[in-house]
């Protein structure tokens, strides 16, 4: 039996784009009952009212606004008739928790959202007369407002600030939000001058035009190093060449130096103190112990450069191999512009799909049974029994379909890329390649994608459980279970970046050969485990390079913005804009030279293949580039 119960097979003879067929049926089938669990969730919390209780809103005694309602056995003043309360109004709207980030005041149905600053209960009277929106509790008649006894527990807190109701979701908002600063003092920690984060944000607003022209600066930086990269790229490699072995040459030397110049000053104070005296001197040992460290640190040194200068001796070649990816993946952009705007529609994809995520998260907030919170005697609804675990699978759900969504990328861009590569006259490539490799892994491959997705869910949860844990327990482990945590997050990181890997290289091999996940992941291994020097130096060198140049996109781009914002003379202003440009910048080149390292990975696999396969005579002739062609000789 082969890899997860697939037959052994005989030696494969790769035939790319050739005898396609669907693959992994079983795991398209288990991920479409997944989909259809998630819109479940969706589809039974509009049903039982959530939806509706979140765009709506409720009062505290569970009454849904503008509409009929239903009594709650036990709660009163529930089942009234809010048809003409349309909106949420909280007594102490400034009332924040701040660790569970809500407000924990009463909230009642109003007609109206309070126009103006009330101040005093006559205030409330009037208001309620005039406008027939009564802010206090409903078995309070409006009229007697200010007599009452039970006005300073039920109605809200003096002065009741003006208020604006927010749009769709109806809840009665004051116009003055400085209540919240003792809120956005809890979320902005590292701010302890009010002074201070008004300046900061003051100048985000005063460069908002700046900060998105900065940003589209950023995004046209990085469409054309996409290009222009095969060019420097030579030149980056062979000056990071230069300085590793530099560096190590006068390190070593500089080691050697201060040796022999310790050695030389400390047999002159010997002699000189032996004269002075007769006596066995106690620092002589400590002398010799420093002379004999530096002496290790000099032949440790000495042997790492003899070994680095005899791995670029050997390695040469697979380092002319690294440009010349770098090279033809240039190429291939060239061929293929379309490539470069795959972070769009993956970004796209993913934003959709986590605010819908977001919207049925919240949805399952106002779901469940009505609950009595004994404490304060207001109602929270709350999922109890099996419909607890509902947000457990909508959580496993963003990181399986969030998976799902960046291995279709990948699977997309492998697809166009071996089209490019295993197509001998380039003017005979297909009009739209990437459209073609998107209806191939919709007809045929989808069920291959769920699995390597599904495979990275597996280990990123338990990861992102320890880290969890980790947070909560901060400050309360002792120092063994500690590192004991980090091990295993890191263990567990390390295994998802290899997995990510090997999955990214069997979606290559599935493009070629369309064989399932398991036997593409085994071919692609060994395909890998036979140029591991090769795979070593395209990662090591490469990973480098495209480092470098998402540094050099921050950095022009944070020039750039340093011209731009030089009008503005308070200096503290340029700060908040400046990180935010630089973060979107580093975001948006970590993007798009993703998409580079995709190709140069997918070209790797394709160059490994080809060259075990195909020697250059007749009826094998080689498939790659010329200077893929060169670097192999």
């Amino acid at each position: 039996m082969g890899c997860c119960g697939s037959a052994e097979r005989p030696k494969r003879e790769w035939k790319p784009l050739e005898d396609r067929s669907c693959t992994d049926l079983p795991w398209f089938l288990l991920f479409t009952l997944f989909l259809v669990g998630m819109c479940g969730i969706c589809g039974f919390t509009i049903m039982t009212g959530g939806a509706a209780r979140l765009v709506f809103g409720y009062d505290s005694y569970g009454n849904t606004c503008g509409q009929r309602n239903e009594p709650i056995e036990g709660v009163r003043l529930s089942g009234l008739d809010h048809t003409d309360r349309k909106f949420v109004f909280f007594l102490d709207p400034c009332n924040i928790d701040i660790i569970q980030r809500k407000i924990k005041s009463m909230a009642l149905c109003v007609s109206q959202c309070p126009t103006e600053e009330l101040a005093t209960y006559h205030d409330l009277k009037r208001f309620a007369m005039i406008n027939g929106s009564e802010l206090c509790s409903y078995e309070l008649p409006g009229h007697k407002y200010p007599q009452l006894p039970e006005r300073f527990e039920k109605c809200p807190k003096l002065p009741v600030p003006e208020s604006k109701a927010l749009p769709v979701f109806n809840r009665c908002t004051p116009v003055d939000i400085s209540c919240y600063a003792k809120f956005a003092e809890a979320v902005v920690t590292f701010v302890s001058d009010n002074s201070m984060l008004n300046r900061l944000i003051a100048g985000v607003a005063a460069s908002k035009e700046i900060i998105v022209g900065l940003c589209l600066l950023a995004l046209v930086l990085s469409m054309i190093l996409m290009v222009i990269i095969r060019y420097i790229s030579a030149v980056l490699v062979w000056i990071l060449t230069a300085l590793v072995v530099l560096g190590s040459l006068g390190g070593t030397s500089v080691l050697w130096w201060l040796y022999i110049d310790y050695r030389i000053t400390m047999n002159e104070t010997m002699t000189k103190d032996l004269r002075e005296t007769e006596e066995p001197i106690d620092g002589i040992k400590t002398t010799e112990d420093h002379a004999q460290g530096l002496l290790i640190y000099a032949v440790s040194a000495t042997v790492f450069t003899g070994i680095l200068l005899l791995l670029m001796l050997f390695m040469r070649k697979r380092v002319a191999l690294t440009i010349a990816l770098f090279h033809v993946a240039g190429k291939v952009f060239i061929h293929l512009p379309l490539l470069a705007l795959q972070p769009f529609y993956t970004f796209l994809a993913l934003s959709l799909f986590w605010v819908y995520w977001i919207m049925v998260l919240l949805f399952l907030g106002t779901t469940g049974n009505p609950e009595k919170n004994e404490d304060t005697g207001l109602v929270e609804f709350r999922l109890t029994g099996a419909l607890q675990y509902m947000t457990w699978y909508h959580a496993v759900g963003l990181i399986w379909i969030s998976e799902f969504i960046l291995a279709c990328q990948q699977m997309t861009v492998a697809g166009a890329v071996v089209t490019y590569y295993f197509t001998r006259d380039k003017t005979k490539l297909p009009v739209t390649p990437i459209l073609s490799s998107v209806l191939r892994l919709v007809r045929y491959h989808l069920g291959t994608v769920a699995k390597g997705s599904f495979i990275i869910t597996l280990v990123k949860i338990p990861r992102l459980i320890l880290m969890y844990i980790h947070n909560q327990l901060k400050g309360k482990e002792n120092a063994c279970a500690r590192c004991m945590l980090k091990t295993c997050i890191c263990c567990l990181w390390c295994l998802e970046k290899c997995l990510n890997y090997l999955n990214q290289n069997a979606y290559a091999a599935t493009a070629i050969n369309s064989t399932n996940f398991c036997t593409s992941a085994r071919d692609a291994f060994m395909i890998l485990v036979e140029n591991a020097l090769r795979v070593a130096t395209i990662n090591t060198v490469g990973d480098f390079v495209l480092f470098l140049g998402k540094i050099l996109i921050v950095t022009c781009t944070a020039f750039a913005g340093v011209l731009a914002l030089n009008y503005q003379r308070d200096y503290t202003e340029w700060v908040l804009p400046l990180i935010i440009v630089c973060l979107f910048a580093f975001l948006v080149a970590h993007c798009f030279l993703s998409i580079f390292e995709i190709v140069v990975d997918v070209l790797f696999l394709c160059f490994a293949i080809d060259t075990k396969y195909n020697n250059g005579t007749h009826g094998r002739e080689f498939y790659m580039d010329k200077a893929l062609m060169v670097s192999h000789r």
